[in-house]
C-alpha cells in the first residue's frame, strides 16, 4: 500500500542537489509585486460580499486580470469569474480563489476593518472575510502578475478562477454547471491555497490524501399531538422525543462506526414550543453530518434516518418524521503524486522548516467539486497567525480566534507573501517549460 505522505527527510535528500538555482529568486518575484497586492487586500477587506452577491469583488478581480492581458469572462456560475492565459503547449491548471464573505459583524479593531452592513435572509447582519477570502484573493492577483510577466518560466495554459458562494457551498458546482470545464480549457490539475488560524504566518502545511470531510446538512421535524402541559397524558410529546433522538443520534459514531474512521453528528439547532404550559405539534432539529470515506457516509446517513423514525414510532407519534438533506459537499482528497511533486518543489524553493504535515480535519469546502469532476486537486494551507500572538497564545493555553470568528485578524504581510510563493512554485512545477520536467 502506498503511503499518503512524504516526510521532509526525503524531500531534503531529493532536492539537495536542485536548491540554489531558484532559492532567493521567488521571493525578490514576491517582494515585487507585494504593495499592489497589500492594496488590494485592505480595499477587499473594507468592502466585503455576502455568497452570489460578489458583484464590486468580481469586477475588481476581473479589472486586475484584463489589465495583465488574461482572456476574461464574467458571471459564470452567477458571479464568477475565469481568466484564461495562454503560454504555448503544455497542461491546463485551474488556480482557484473565493470571491464571498461571512455574515459576520467584525471586531478586530483594525484600522481598516469592515463597517458593511447587508440584509441576509430578512435579518440585518454585519459582513466581513472573517474566514481570509481577502488573503486569497490578494495572493491569487500576484500570482496572476508573476506569472503574466515571466512567461519563460513556465509553459502551457493558466485558467484564473474567481469563485463564489464558497461560504454557501454552491459557488463551484454554479460554476461547473455554467460551462466552468466546456466553455473553458478543462484543466488537468486544480489548485488553491487556505489560510489558516491555527499556525503561524508563513507556515505552508500541506497533507496528501483526505484533508477536509465529506459534509451533510439534515433537517428533521418530528411530529407529535399538542395540547395543555397540565395534561400530557392527551398529547403526544415532541419535545420528549427529539430529547431521546439527540441522545440516541450519538450511538451511531460511538457505537457503529469504526474508532478508526472519524465521523461527527452534530444537532447544531433544536426548536420547538412557545409556552411553558403548552405542549407543540411540532420540533424541528438540525444537523451536520462529517465523515471522510462514501461507505461511512451512507451508514451515517442511514442511520440517521433509521434512528429518527424508530424513535418517532417508540413515541406513539401518529405521523412519520419528515427528513430533508441540504448543503452537501464531498470530501477533498489530495492526489498523493501532485502533493509530492508539489512539496519536493516548495522545499527545493523555500526553507523546508517552513513545511507542515497538517494532519486531515472535519471542516469541508467546495473545491471537492473540481476533484469530484475528474480533475486532480491540491489545496495547501498558509499560516495565518502573527508569530508573537501565536507564541503568547501556546504559552498561555488561550485559544486563538478561528476562522469565523468576528476576531480572526491574519498577520497581513507574511501570510499574503507565503501564500504567493506557494501559488507560483504550483503552476511553474505543475506547468514546466519545454525540456524539463
Amino acid at each position: 500500500m502506498k503511503p499518503y505522505y512524504i516526510g521532509l527527510a526525503g524531500l531534503l535528500l531529493l532536492t539537495t542537489q536542485s536548491r540554489g538555482q531558484g532559492a532567493g529568486t521567488i521571493t525578490a518575484e514576491v517582494d515585487a509585486v507585494y504593495p499592489r497586492s497589500e492594496a488590494l487586500y485592505i480595499d477587499l477587506h473594507r468592502h466585503p460580499e455576502l455568497s452570489f452577491h460578489e458583484v464590486q469583488t468580481a469586477a475588481k478581480l476581473a479589472a486586475g486580470l484584463r489589465e495583465l492581458g488574461y482572456d476574461v469572462s464574467t458571471g459564470i456560475g452567477r458571479t464568477g469569474i475565469v481568466g484564461v492565459l495562454k503560454n504555448g503547449d503544455g497542461p491546463v491548471v485551474m488556480l482557484r480563489t473565493e470571491l464571498d464573505a461571512l455574515p459576520v459583524t467584525e471586531k478586530t479593531g483594525l484600522p481598516y476593518a469592515s463597517t458593511v452592513r447587508t440584509e441576509d435572509g430578512g435579518v440585518e447582519v454585519g459582513v466581513s472575510h472573517a474566514c481570509g477570502h481577502d488573503i486569497h484573493m490578494a495572493a491569487w492577483m500576484a500570482s496572476a502578475r508573476i506569472m503574466a510577466t515571466t512567461r519563460t518560466r513556465w509553459r502551457g495554459t493558466l485558467l484564473m478562477i474567481g469563485q463564489p458562494a464558497e461560504e454557501l457551498g454552491g459557488g463551484a458546482d454554479a460554476m461547473l454547471h455554467d460551462g466552468l470545464f466546456t466553455r473553458f480549457p478543462r484543466p488537468d490539475y486544480a489548485v488553491a491555497v487556505h489560510d489558516d488560524a491555527r499556525f503561524p504566518a508563513g507556515i505552508i502545511g500541506y497533507h496528501a490524501g483526505p484533508i477536509l470531510a465529506n459534509v451533510d446538512t439534515v433537517n428533521i421535524t418530528i411530529y407529535g399531538q399538542g395540547g395543555h402541559g397540565a395534561r400530557p397524558e392527551t398529547t403526544i410529546d415532541p419535545i420528549v422525543i427529539a430529547a431521546r433522538t439527540v441522545l440516541t443520534l450519538q450511538t451511531i459514531v460511538s457505537r457503529e462506526t469504526s474508532p478508526l474512521d472519524p465521523a461527527v453528528i452534530t444537532v447544531g439547532s433544536i426548536h420547538g414550543g412557545s409556552r411553558p404550559n403548552i405542549i407543540p405539534a411540532e420540533v424541528k432539529l438540525e444537523l451536520t453530518v462529517r465523515s471522510f470515506t462514501e461507505p461511512v457516509r451512507q451508514h451515517l446517513l442511514s442511520a440517521i434516518d433509521r434512528v429518527v423514525k424508530a424513535e418517532a414510532a417508540a413515541g406513539g407519534a401518529l405521523k412519520e418524521p419528515l427528513i430533508e438533506r441540504s448543503d452537501s459537499a464531498y470530501a477533498l482528497v489530495n492526489d498523493p503524486q501532485v502533493t509530492q511533486r508539489v512539496t519536493a518543489a516548495l522545499a527545493r524553493e523555500l526553507d523546508p522548516a517552513k513545511l507542515k504535515d497538517e494532519p486531515p480535519e472535519m471542516g469541508a469546502e467546495d473545491f471537492s467539486e473540481f476533484q469530484h469532476a475528474g480533475v486532480a486537486t491540491l489545496m495547501l494551507r498558509i499560516g495565518a497567525v502573527q508569530q508573537t500572538t501565536y507564541d503568547a497564545a501556546l504559552k498561555s493555553g488561550a485559544t486563538l480566534p478561528s476562522l469565523h470568528s468576528p476576531l480572526f485578524a491574519p498577520d497581513r504581510e507574511p501570510t499574503i507573501k507565503a501564500a504567493v510563493a506557494a501559488e507560483v512554485i504550483m503552476l511553474r512545477e505543475l506547468m514546466p517549460p519545454q525540456g524539463i520536467s
